[in-house]
């Protein structure tokens, strides 16, 4: 009887079409019903949302001024959620996005304008990039200790050094970082000089805001993807994730990758405001975030906290920042209404995702014929 061959030996894994639509088809349920509340809200205002939305549309997609800005917003977007995903997949929640967009900016603000007269220019934009990312992930790293050693609930002390990183930005600003131009011209803008041209990403498409960190950004997704489901480290990260407690007795420091994965989304958040800072602004400015912060965790909630479902999620939000800009300008709506269009999809967004977790929970729990058990590398891959 001829031997098996390792190939024919290994499990055919298959696609759970089931799973696969319900996972993709719950977001975008989810943004129709956001989209139907909010319309109701645009005919209370006395606004057709018909008209309104026609707008927001073709702001967004109509032209190519609005297709790329979509995209240059959708980067850091990108790279926010790409952290919250690896800090979801450690069950910690990170909310510290804005103060590690800023620690980001402000790290390579200082980078590029003092080695500006020393380093070339090559060293200097990935020197500008890696202390980005090192002081963001360094302003991801004192929660992620804070809770390793002290047991400090991660949401509190994330939201809390918003609030401090947002304080040092307005001192840097109105001290040792402000442009001495507007000094001279006794302006006194909370503004940093403009940043040296070497350092600038280049356009991808002339005269638009559409850079090269947008093409960084998606190859840092499947770097992300590659780091969680094919590394060691990754999947430790998902095992404390899944099972903390299991996890622990089979001997993996939970604290420690609890802590490490909180440290690696700040220094993804980190980036996104280095990206935003010598990609579309030149400069450093005081509301350098733009709310990337928070947007950016609603991007990766859509995208099923999962880096590469992030990557589609960050361009429709991108785009539904841009569209909406142009809706406001168009019917003269407020300009609150973006942020309950955004509050309502991540209420929908949560809410389809309970109902998927509860539907999967009734499943697992339904009485089926004995099967072999799966192995733990097969959940923890799930």
């Amino acid at each position: 009887m001829p031997a098996s061959s390792p190939a024919a030996s290994r499990p055919h894994r298959r696609v759970n079409w089931n799973n696969l639509t319900y996972s993709v088809g719950l977001p975008l349920l989810a943004l129709g019903f956001a989209l139907a509340v909010c319309a109701v809200i645009l005919l209370l205002l006395g606004v057709n949302p018909f008209e309104a939305y026609a707008a927001m549309i073709a702001g967004a997609f109509g032209t190519i001024s609005g297709i790329t800005q979509s995209i240059a917003k959708a980067t850091p977007l990108l790279l926010v959620g790409l952290g919250i995903c690896i800090a979801f997949r450690a069950s910690v929640i990170n909310i510290g996005a804005e103060g590690q967009i800023i620690l980001g900016a402000l790290g390579a603000t200082w980078f590029s304008l003092a080695f500006r007269p020393i380093l070339p220019d090559a060293l200097l934009v990935i020197g500008t990039l890696l202390a980005g990312f090192l002081a963001g992930a360094f302003w991801g790293f004192i929660p992620g200790v804070l809770k390793a050693r002290f047991g400090v609930n991660e949401i509190l002390s994330t939201v809390m050094l918003n609030v401090v990183a947002t304080q040092i930005l307005l001192a840097m600003l109105k001290g040792p970082l402000m442009d001495a131009t507007g000094v001279t011209a006794g302006t006194f803008l909370p503004q940093s000089e403009e940043l040296p041209e070497a350092v600038w990403l280049a356009k991808i498409v002339p005269q638009t805001l559409l850079h090269t960190g947008a093409i960084l950004a998606v190859v840092l997704a499947f770097v992300v993807y590659i780091f969680l489901w094919r590394t060691t480290i990754g999947y430790r990260i998902r095992a404390v994730g899944l099972n903390p407690e299991a996890s622990r007795y089979a001997g993996i420091r939970v604290p420690v990758y609890q802590a490490l994965a909180l440290t690696l989304a700040g220094g993804l958040a980190g980036l996104a405001g280095v990206v935003e800072v010598i990609g579309v602004q030149h400069r450093l400015l005081e509301g350098i975030t733009s709310g990337y912060g928070f947007s950016g965790i609603v991007a990766a909630l859509f995208g099923g906290l999962h880096p590469l479902g992030t990557i589609p999620a960050s361009y429709l939000f991108g785009s539904l920042l841009v569209g909406a800009d142009k809706m406001q300008r168009a019917m003269q709506v407020p300009s609150s209404l973006v942020d309950v269009l955004l509050g309502l999809v991540v209420l929908f967004v949560v809410g389809s995702q309970y109902y998927a977790r509860r539907r999967a929970a009734r499943r697992a729990t339904r009485p089926t014929a004995a099967a072999p058990a799966a192995p733990v590398e097969e959940a923890v891959s799930a």
